[in-house]
């Protein structure tokens, strides 16, 4: 598996008029804490929806772990791309549906909390384990899959107990405070067994406690599940304390990329962003 683990190519992303993200070119390499930030409307969900399927790009390329995931160019950019050795290679666009991208092993959060609020917090992560289940209609019907699905409930279950969540395992999720649905949440993300966690906003809403525990949390799951990690955060507090290199967008351009200490002292990025107080969704 080569140390490059998520890669944006000329990632644009037009509708109708306008244009939501332009040339998009972003590299996240394994084990990473990567940000990607910018003013409200500056495309970072636009490459996230692009990233997961939910989007099909206008322009560009993603790869995940080298494999094209995404991929719509026009034909003689086409052909220029898969001469030679390649020859063949591709003879149409790319477009993995969102069930396929997350199988390969790339789980998101929204920006608003999107559990299955009427049930349970152990069945929210339970669904979450379905998603490599190898089990069939045949199977279900006659149940031949009752070891399957005994080993998923156990993994939920022991999923839960490692975020603390355990003692809270049959209470329904919209009942749970903010900071826990968060929580619950990532926990859901991590049952799919991702290599690569996407986050949008996961500090949102949250108190100076509640985002410094999230901080910590983030390293955490990032070091126990050997996870690669990208953000989307308006908290640049959280950011520059967590993060190993930040991208920025601005107008669906990219306009700058460095460490916490390199983007901190950048004009363009302090004109465009950072000198504006915007907690505002994106």
């Amino acid at each position: 598996m080569p140390d490059n683990v998520l890669r944006l190519e000329d990632l644009t992303m037009q509708f109708g008029g306008v244009v939501a993200a332009n040339n998009v070119s972003l590299e996240v390499n394994k084990g990473e804490i990567v940000a990607l930030i910018g003013p409200n409307g500056a495309g970072k969900t636009t490459a996230f929806n692009c990233i997961t399927g939910v989007y099909e790009p206008t322009n560009g390329r993603v790869s995940l772990n080298g494999e094209v995931i995404a991929e719509n160019y026009p034909q003689g950019k086409m052909k220029e791309l898969y001469k030679g050795e390649n020859k063949g290679k591709y003879t149409k666009t790319v477009k993995l549906t969102p069930d396929k991208i997350t199988y390969r092993g790339i789980a998101r959060t929204f920006q608003n909390v999107r559990l299955f609020k009427a049930l349970t917090v152990f069945e929210n992560v339970l669904i979450a384990k379905h998603m490599r289940a190898k089990q069939n209609v045949f199977s279900a019907i006659f149940r031949l899959n009752h070891r399957e699905e005994k080993r998923m409930r156990e993994e939920a279950m022991a999923l839960l107990v490692e975020q603390n969540l355990e003692h809270l395992k049959d209470h329904i999720a919209s009942s749970l405070p903010y900071g826990l649905q968060r929580r619950l949440e990532v926990a859901r993300a991590l049952a799919t067994g991702p290599s690569l966690l996407l986050l949008d906003e996961p500090a949102a809403g949250m108190n100076p406690q509640e985002t410094q525990e999230m901080a910590e949390f983030i390293h955490q799951i990032r070091d126990r599940y050997n996870l690669t990690i990208l953000l989307i955060e308006h908290h640049m507090g959280l950011v520059m304390q967590i993060s190993e290199r930040i991208y920025v967008l601005d107008f669906g351009k990219m306009i700058a990329d460095g460490t916490p200490d390199e983007i901190r002292a950048n004009q363009r990025v302090i004109d465009a962003y950072l000198g504006v107080a915007d907690d505002a969704e994106d």
